[in-house]
């Protein structure tokens, strides 16, 4: 059909969807056999992870020019808003879940091992010195796991990567302006500015974790605190990673002049997706770092 207003454009067939499982369920695979000792595990797990990327390069460029082609139809805009809209809310039901993991051991699972209220029996029974403290600096003498010797505090690097995302946040919104007034130098300045500091906001994350193993011997073994600790906030920093790729590829595109005020839902479906990513910092500097 196509893509006048009120019609709907249906693609050709295409592989590049069975290429991109193959690619992700390789790169799953290949990672299990590297937790396990095998040596070609790794082998297996880039080559996945490379038939993936470029699977997604591919296929992300094909509907690139199918918009650019003007096949787009109002109707084919609405499923793109409906799809990303339930992406992002897969997206928060991960978060939720390492969320829900973090609220039941603080709020249930500590006051019961330290013997709060009528759990006084349970206490002496299981952990008599356990102090019910959310980030401890002490384990007991059990092989594999090592005790921090200390937290990593909020008013450090977490507080300036706040700042930076929150910042992130306002130079996309002032780019986001600057193409509603078809002003290219605001939106183009705007784009690589919120790149920059999704940059570094990386670089300073991994000095960071750098830090805590290095002076705090945090580590995914270090009990509940370190394994929620990297767990979290690695996986923010993921889709830190993906959203600076997303809006470097939006950054290109405004470049080559592919948007307009009135077709520009890559622009805006990347913008959902950061901003997203800043609020679950927020949440995470306040759960993780600060309280």
């Amino acid at each position: 059909m196509s893509g006048a207003e009120g019609s709907y454009y249906v693609p050709e067939e295409t592989r590049q969807p069975a290429l991109l499982a193959v690619g992700l369920a390789a790169t799953l695979f290949g990672f299990a056999l590297s937790l396990h000792g095998n040596s070609a595990g790794s082998m297996i797990m880039m080559a996945g992870g490379a038939v993936a990327a470029v699977t997604i390069w591919m296929w992300m460029a094909h509907v690139i020019r199918e918009s650019e082609a003007g096949l787009n139809s109002a109707q084919m805009d609405r499923t793109y808003r409906i799809g990303m809209g339930w992406f992002i809310f897969s997206e928060v039901m991960f978060f939720a879940a390492f969320f829900g993991a973090l609220f039941y051991v603080r709020v249930l699972v500590l006051p019961w091992l330290a013997g709060e209220g009528n759990n006084a029996m349970t206490h002496q029974l299981l952990w008599p010195l356990f102090e019910g403290l959310w980030s401890p600096t002490w384990i007991p003498s059990t092989e594999g796991f090592v005790a921090a010797t200390g937290t990593v505090g909020a008013w450090g690097v977490p507080a300036i990567n706040t700042a930076l995302l929150l910042t992130s946040g306002a130079t996309l919104t002032w780019a986001h302006w600057g193409l509603f007034k078809k002003s290219r130098v605001q939106l183009i300045t705007g784009l690589a500015l919120t790149v920059a500091l999704g940059c570094v906001f990386m670089v300073l994350q991994v000095q960071e974790y750098g830090h805590a193993m290095e002076h705090l011997s945090l580590t995914f073994n270090s009990g509940i605190y370190g394994s929620l600790f990297y767990l979290m906030t690695g996986f923010h920093g993921a889709h830190v990673t993906l959203g600076v790729l997303m809006l470097t590829v939006i950054l290109v595109r405004s470049i080559m002049g592919h948007f307009t005020p009135e077709h520009h839902f890559a622009f805006e479906g990347v913008a959902w997706y950061w901003h997203f990513v800043d609020v679950v910092w927020l949440i995470l500097f306040v759960f993780i770092y600060w309280v």
